[in-house]
């Protein structure tokens, strides 16, 4: 999906910054479940943190993402700089 929304000028950013985000949930959600484990001493609230999980990956999908379209680097705020005029004009 990164790959798909990314410009094509930098997608292997996208790709970088999607799989960054993935390795942290990776890393910190086997902690958070070991540790709500040892505190109450059953699963109910580790699964009741996966669902909840699951349901805030759902609405955030639907109110953020919404549809899945390429941008451009002029679609982006970022590339809204100086134009490319002012920074090739000679300065005298």
């Amino acid at each position: 999906m990164a790959a798909d929304a990314a410009p094509k000028e930098i997608a292997g950013l996208g790709g970088g910054v999607f799989n960054a985000f993935d390795s942290l949930a990776g890393i910190t959600t086997p902690i958070i479940i070991g540790y709500l484990i040892d505190t109450t001493g059953g699963f109910g609230l580790a699964l009741v943190f996966m669902g909840v999980s699951a349901v805030m990956a759902v609405a955030s999908h639907l109110v953020i993402v919404r549809d899945i379209r390429r941008l451009g680097l002029e679609d982006l705020d970022l590339a809204a700089g100086p134009s490319r005029v002012e920074a090739t004009e000679p300065t005298r």
